[in-house]
């Protein structure tokens, strides 16, 4: 699925990374194609945005109702009870409408291909100093969790999903891929991810530039 064909902004390097991993699976066994699901990504990120004010006003609305607590709420907890306090019940069915439809459209990739694949973020990990991203590749993020919209999909499917490791950046840092299956797929995707830690041991190699204890 790779970057959704050029919607979602990527770090310089992630998308080669990813990409030159592709190679693992096809020493598996597997063929790789390039492929996409029939739905705006867009409408998919409104979805998911609904869902999270929702269950955030649910969460923290309480603390949020109350003026004293509010203030030890961070800005963006603040935000989503906001939104979810803007949310009507027929956003919230239009959402489910919207879900439900999404999971179809990759049932429908499903009925080709045994697993998709895509980034497991859109960043290297930055300084822990760093509240998050604000920019992504050229682009300006436009709330606080935009940077880390590659993993919604599975998320909002109910699908399983695993990441594994597929490399290190010329600075050392790490980037991984998601492995996504079918529904109630789950000990297939644990198969495959077994099978392509096995081939790569990557969780036993060390970053450029690290030094391993004996």
């Amino acid at each position: 699925l790779g970057d959704y064909n050029g919607y979602l902004p990527m770090e310089p390097g992630v998308m080669s990374l990813c990409e030159s991993a592709l190679q693992d699976f096809a020493a598996l066994g597997c063929k790789v194609e390039a492929c996409q699901p029939d739905f705006s990504m867009e409408r998919l990120w409104q979805t998911w945005l609904v869902h999270r004010h929702w269950l955030v006003q649910g969460s923290l609305g309480g603390l949020y109702a109350d003026a004293q607590k509010r203030e030890h709420l961070k800005p963006e907890a603040r935000w989503e009870v906001e939104g979810g306090l803007r949310l009507t019940a027929a956003d919230v069915y239009q959402a489910s409408v919207s879900r439900s439809e999404w999971y179809r459209a990759l049932n429908e990739l499903f009925d080709r291909y045994d697993f998709l694949l895509l980034p497991t973020a859109q960043v290297f990990p930055f300084d822990a100093q760093t509240p998050w991203p604000r920019v992504v590749g050229g682009h300006a993020m436009d709330t606080y969790h935009r940077w880390m919209e590659v993993v919604i999909g599975p998320t909002l499917a109910g699908l399983p999903s695993m990441s594994v490791p597929v490399g290190f950046n010329p600075a050392g840092l790490p980037m991984g891929l998601q492995i996504m299956g079918r529904a109630q797929a789950d000990l297939a995707v644990l198969q495959l991810a077994y099978a392509h830690e096995q081939l790569t041991q990557w969780v036993k190699r060390c970053p450029p530039g690290c030094l391993q204890n004996a």
